[in-house]
């Protein structure tokens, strides 16, 4: 089916459409609309939009990537919060019959009614250009409220992207890697620099895209209980595992009980979490609840 082609996507078009609604940048957004339309092709092919596709695009500014997202997939509902944007989004998008405007913060959204009504509770893809400062709140949102989601493809800082990505022992490894990974393969598509976006942002971007594990590589007994622990061990970086588990009041984890788990698994107790892989922390976890049920 032929769709019409994107207007938007180079710098003098987005001005124009700016000027014309007198629109004004709202810092609390974060707003850096895309301004480059080879990145922006990037997106769609690393997305794999095909018109058999329902894709949920958070944050869509003015249009310019739900464009490209409507030239390709079969449907595309695109939820903004900003009140400015959406008589913008009217006018651009006025030309796609297969786009939904979604005035909403997507944080309150149900995006698992949306996915089955309009997609019968099939996986639906998920693309954006992420306001930096709820990057990990929506990505975690989408995982841990079992949003079926075969993969998300999003433009985030790109210290957050190396995040995402990294191992054990990295300055960048911390709970985020490991929630990411518990739930998706990241795959770092593109770094993006300032200058392909409108206001620039005062640090570099990536596109990485996250793939939705058919199974969990990890098998925990109690996954909130395990990401209790991962995030109790990185929030104090500098202290061993055993403090970092027993002065987090929630887990009520003896550090004896951690001593001597560790020891079972051939760890050291001075050994800190940033050391700890993914099965590690999932075996800890198991191992704390099975002493905790004979306790």
């Amino acid at each position: 089916m032929s769709r019409p082609v994107p207007t938007l996507g180079n710098p003098k078009n987005t001005i124009e459409i700016l000027n014309k609604y007198k629109f004004i940048f709202q810092k609390k957004f974060g707003q850096n609309f895309l301004i480059d339309e080879h990145v922006l092709g990037k997106i769609i092919r690393s997305a794999e939009i095909t018109e058999d596709d329902f894709v949920v695009e958070i944050g869509p500014g003015i249009g310019t990537l739900t464009q490209y997202l409507a030239a390709s997939a079969r449907e595309v509902a695109a939820v903004e919060i900003d009140d400015a944007l959406i008589p913008i989004l009217e006018d651009t998008l006025s030309a796609y019959d297969n786009v939904t405007v979604i005035h909403e913060d997507v944080l309150k959204v149900d995006l698992c009614k949306l996915a089955e009504e309009k997609n019968g509770g099939k996986p639906i893809k998920v693309v954006a250009n992420l306001p930096y400062y709820i990057t990990t709140p929506i990505i975690m949102g989408l995982f841990e409220n079992h949003v079926p989601v075969e993969s998300i493809t999003i433009m985030v800082q790109k210290e957050v992207a190396d995040r995402m990505k990294t191992g054990p022992g990295s300055k960048d490894y911390g709970a985020l890697s490991l929630a990411v990974q518990y739930y998706a393969k990241p795959e770092l598509v593109a770094n993006v620099p300032p200058n392909c976006f409108m206001p620039r942002p005062r640090v570099g971007s990536a596109v990485i895209r996250l793939t939705r594990h058919a199974e969990v590589p990890v098998q925990a007994e109690d996954e909130k209980l395990m990401f209790q622990m991962i995030r109790a061990s990185f929030n104090q970086r500098r202290k061993t595992l055993v403090n970092g588990l027993g002065n987090a009041p929630e887990l009520h984890i003896p550090k004896e009980m951690t001593t001597e788990v560790l020891d079972e698994m051939g760890l050291s107790a001075s050994v800190r979490g940033e050391a700890l892989t993914l099965e590690q922390f999932a075996e800890l976890s198991n191992r704390i609840l099975e002493k905790r049920k004979n306790a």
